[in-house]
Parts: structure tokens; sequence; C-alpha cells
């Protein structure tokens, strides 16, 4: 079996900054294989033993990414392609699928291509998809488990939410989690000299005309700001549990800092007048949906526009998108799987000519946006954490802008696109969710999906409460800090507290909470009134997903720990110490707890 693998270069330090160009300064920095990405290489590796082929890795970049390919030859690859070029230069992820794909074609057929589920320095987890589009490919996300047996493969795939088991018939692209298998990692290349000969060197004459590079990118940066959250009091209690306990409480009492939710903006025209902004409706995420069609609605009123909510057929959604900001509907009848949804949607982009499509920024939005901007050409920009529109005086018309952090989140930049349609896929969380407008019936148009069954899919295993933590007044988060031993004990204080329970990414990698529960970049963001920390250390990657919490509190035995330089209130503690005197009713934190969830109309 021919595997193909592709790979990415990032940096190893996190300090990186942007230069004038809006890129990332780079010089200097060294480069590794991307995590997720090695993942790729060690399953290709091991698969290509397995079945007597052959495994090839790709990627694209300067003549000195040659350095990630001589380490994937030396874990065991046969052959490598660096594809690289001054004219290259610049790519965003659409400009880099195509040349990938390219790639792709000029080298092979492969069976099977690989890839890693994101990249760690840009989170947008949109290139593999837009490759499976731009090669004809089903696509599978964030792999845990694989299986091969003749030409199908059968995958347990990470969603946002639970596990999901599917089959595909070879050939297809799959996209490798970090429980898949151990990473390839070499600490030391013996030879490396010997193993340049093995790379392959394809410039863009070799690729075709293109467009390459950034005459292909649809999107660009214009802007950037500091990046995190806003800063806090970080008051440091030492020293006397009852005093520790007693400030707790004290905190826990005060009014709630966040302001008010907003109420949907009301109807401003008749569907279809001014710029058309479509929000992409993902099944069984109703709060994704008011999130997003709030926030379209909010845009839509400066520039004259209007909303129109996509769904499946099926969706009871339906009877509630005109309050939640929609002033018309489309349903899809037909194919429900992401390749038949985003080639539907595209078609209808296509005739209806929508300024903004926004997607949420999950597994299935991922994919579907990915695949959309592949067929149609547009500019994606993905995990927006912010969106802004303008009117720009040209035959354009309405501009979005889309804010993004890079550099491990100390910078954000403003993305824009030069294509007709504009897309963002929106991290879930980061929007408020308002209060619905009087609802009403809109219009509906109904649209057919192909079926083209090039995934099947067997069944969902869902974690529960996939909601609380973007409802919740009060949410306890905890890292390694906390023991898997001590989770009765923290069940008995979430529950005195009224809470519910989040987690670091440590916690969810080693299988003791559920993924859905995981907060920060890689999992979800949440603006609770009380975000309580518990054996947290404090990495930017978590504190981003909190970052809009009305107050947070941290308790750690490590008085230095990061996470008190982000806080209102510190507590240098034993956290199970103060569990227990708050479970024996101590200073009223219960009580307090019952007041925030109370204020906020929330049991």
């Amino acid at each position: 079996m021919r595997i193909a693998v592709l790979i990415k270069q990032v940096p190893v330090s996190d300090e990186l900054s942007l230069g004038p160009d809006g890129r990332l300064r780079r010089d200097g920095v060294p480069n590794e294989i991307n995590p997720h990405c090695r993942r790729a290489v060690s399953k290709g590796v091991e698969l290509a033993r397995s079945t007597g082929g052959s495994c090839t890795v790709f990627t694209m970049g300067p003549p000195a990414a040659e350095a990630v390919l001589v380490e994937s030859l030396a874990w065991g690859a046969d052959e490598a392609v660096l594809i690289s070029d001054p004219r290259f230069a610049g790519s965003d992820t659409l400009a880099t699928a195509r040349a990938l794909a390219a790639a792709l074609r000029h080298t092979g057929p492969y069976a099977l291509v690989l890839t890693g589920r994101n990249s760690v320095d840009a989170d947008t987890g949109q290139v593999g998809p837009q490759v499976a589009e731009l090669v004809d490919l089903p696509f599978l996300p964030s792999a845990r488990e694989l299986v091969l047996d003749g030409d199908t493969l059968r995958a347990r795939c990470e969603l946002d939410d639970g596990i999901r088991e599917s089959t595909v018939r070879l050939p297809a692209l799959v996209a490798c989690a970090e429980r898949l298998c151990q990473p390839a990692k070499v600490p030391y290349v013996a030879d490396p000299d010997g193993l340049r000969p093995r790379i392959r060197r394809l410039t863009a004459a070799d690729l075709g005309p293109g467009p390459w590079g950034e005459d292909g990118s649809p999107t660009w940066i214009d802007g950037q700001r500091p990046g995190g959250s806003t800063p806090r009091p970080a008051v440091l209690v030492l020293g006397d549990l009852d005093e520790q306990v007693k400030r707790m409480a004290e905190l826990l009492a005060e009014p709630s800092t966040r302001p008010p939710a907003p109420v949907v903006a009301p109807r401003v025209g008749s569907p279809g007048a001014g710029p058309v902004l479509a929000v992409a409706v993902q099944p069984g995420r109703r709060q994704l949906a008011r999130e997003l069609l709030g926030e379209a609605a909010r845009l839509a009123g400066p520039v004259g526009g209007s909303v129109t909510a996509v769904l499946l057929a099926g969706d009871s959604a339906l009877a509630d998108v005109g309050g939640w900001g929609a002033d018309a509907a489309v349903v899809v009848d037909g194919g429900t799987a992401e390749p038949e949804v985003a080639r539907t949607l595209a078609d209808w982009c296509g005739s209806t000519a929508p300024r903004v499509v926004l997607v949420p920024g999950t597994t299935w939005g991922r994919e579907v946006a990915a695949r959309i901007a592949a067929r149609l050409g547009a500019g994606l920009t993905g995990d927006a954490i912010a969106l802004d529109v303008e009117i720009v005086l040209d035959v354009e018309g309405t501009e979005l802008i889309c804010w993004k952090p890079v550099a491990s989140g100390t910078v954000e930049v403003a993305v824009r696109a030069r294509s007709a349609v504009q897309m963002a896929t929106v991290r879930p969380g980061v929007l408020p969710l308002p209060t619905p407008r009087p609802a009403g019936p809109v219009p509906v148009t109904r649209v057919a999906a192909p079926v083209v069954g090039l995934v099947t899919h067997l069944g969902v295993e869902r974690d529960e409460g996939v909601d609380e933590l973007a409802a919740a007044r009060i949410v306890v988060g905890v890292g390694r800090g906390v023991a898997a031993t001590d989770y009765p004990l923290l069940d008995r204080f979430v529950a005195a507290l009224g809470g519910r329970l989040g987690a670091t990414r440590a916690v969810t990698d080693n299988g003791w909470l559920p993924q859905s529960r995981q907060i920060g970049i890689t999992g979800r963001s949440i603006s609770p009134d009380v975000y309580l920390a518990l054996g947290v250390a404090g990495k930017y990657t978590h504190l981003d997903g909190v970052r809009q919490a009305g107050r947070i509190i941290a308790i750690n035995t490590d008085p230095g720990a990061p996470i008190f330089g982000s806080v209102d209130l510190g507590i240098v503690a034993d956290w199970r110490q103060v569990a227990e005197a708050v479970l024996d009713g101590h200073h009223g934190v219960a009580a307090g707890a019952e007041e925030v969830t109370r204020v906020a109309g929330r049991g």
C-alpha cells in the first residue's frame, strides 16, 4: 500500500511575534514537526510496513524545511518530498492545500493520505479537509483508532462531544489524533547526509500554473493587537485557611462583573435585501446556532443586510431561528454527511452569492467550511474569536473582518478575504449568547443534497452534558494537580457550589474526564460568572478558554504557579482542605455560590 503523510513544520519556541507584513517572524527560531503530524508519520510508517508498501512524507516550506523530512526518514519513512519555491511564500491554508493536492496528484496515486488533526501554531484544522476536497477523497477527522481490512478502513474518531465510529473505502484522507499512537520523534539523526538523497524536490513549475503563494491566497492579515485576556487584580492569599475561605466567600457574594446578555438585533429589512449573511447550523448544537445567528444579526444591521440560517432537514431548530436572528432559512434535504452538505452549500452559495458564511468551529464545521472554501476558492478564516464588518467603497461592498489568535495566543490578527464569498469558522463559546427577539416564522427554501456515501457512520458515543459548561454560571476547572483518586471529594465540592466540572487538556488526555469537558484553545471557551481553578498550572492554552469569565479564582499549593498572575483571587493552599471547609459550611461559600446562580436565573 502506498501511503502519503502530510506534515507541517512549526516553531519550537513560543516566543513568536509578527513582522510588519503580518506574518510570523521565524528567523532564528528553530522548527520541528508539528506534534499532531508526528502521529501521522508514526502510523504511516507502521501501516506501510504491515502491508508491504511504502510511506512518503510531504512538507511545504523553504529549503531548511528538509530537516523535518530527514527526521521522518530516520523514523522509517521510505521517501520524502519537499515542496519549495519562493512563489509559495505567503500561502494561506487554501493556497497550501492546493500545492499539497497538486503534489499528491504529481507523485501519486496513494491508497491512504495521513495528516495531523491540526497545527499547534494556527489550530484551524482546515488544510486536511481542503486537500480532501481538491483531490476528491473522503475525510476522517481526529482518528484515535484505525483498523485496515483490505481496501476498507475502520476508524474511531474524536468529535467535540464524543467518539464516532466510521468506515470508508480507500483511497481516503485521515487526520490523526494524539491518542492514535506514539509520536515519531527521533532524538538524534546519526547520518542526515545519507538520508537527504531520498528527498525529492518539487517547485511551482513542477506543479503547474497555480496561482501559488500570495497570488493564490484569498485571505490576508490586516492588523494586529495584543492577545490574552484583560488584566485582573491577582490578589494572592497565603497562610490561614480560615481567612482564605472567607475571602473566597466574599468574592462569590459580590455582584457579577459580566455584562448582561444582549438582545438579538431586530430585523432591518426583508430577506435578500442588502448583503446576505448565512449561518450553517450544526445539527443538535442549538446553543452554537444561537451564538452565530445572534452575531450575524448584529453584523447585518449596520450594512442593511439580512441573515439566512441553513439547516438540515428535520432539525427542530427551524422553529426558533427567527427569534435567534434569522430572516430566512434554507433547509437541506437528502445527504447529511459533511461532504454532501458542503457540496450542496457550495452550490447554493454559487447561485445565491451570500457575502458572509459563518460556521461553528467544531469538528463538523471545520470540514464543511473547508470543503466549501476549496470548491468556491473562498477566503476562510479558521478559529475566529471576534467578528466585524465594514462597508468599503468599491464593487465588493461589505467586508468581513475576523480576529483570531496566533503566536501561541500572544497576538491577535485581523484577517480579511478578497473573495466574493467570505467565510469564517468561529470558536464555540467566544460570542455572547443573546436573548432571543420575538420569534416568528421565516420564509423557507429547500435544496436537495446528493447522497454520495463516501463515509459510512456506524454510531456515536456521546459525552453527557455537552452544553453544560456553556450554560453554567459557576465552573470548577481541574488540572493535573487534582489526583484521579480525589474525584469523589471533587464531585461533592462541585455539587455544593452548584457548579459544573471542566478540565485542562492534561486531564482529558489522561482520560480522567471526557474531552467534551476540556477548556482552552484546543477545547472550548466559556464565560461563567465564576471560574474556580483547582490544581491548574495556568498555561495560556487553557486560560484563553476562560478569558470572558466574570471572576477567576485559583487554588494551588505552588505560590509561583503562573495562573496566579491571571486571576482575581489566588489561594495558596491544598484544594482538598478548602473543599472540606466549604462542605462543613464555613463562611457561607455555598450560599454565595447559590446567590451567583440565583441572580443569573439558573439553578
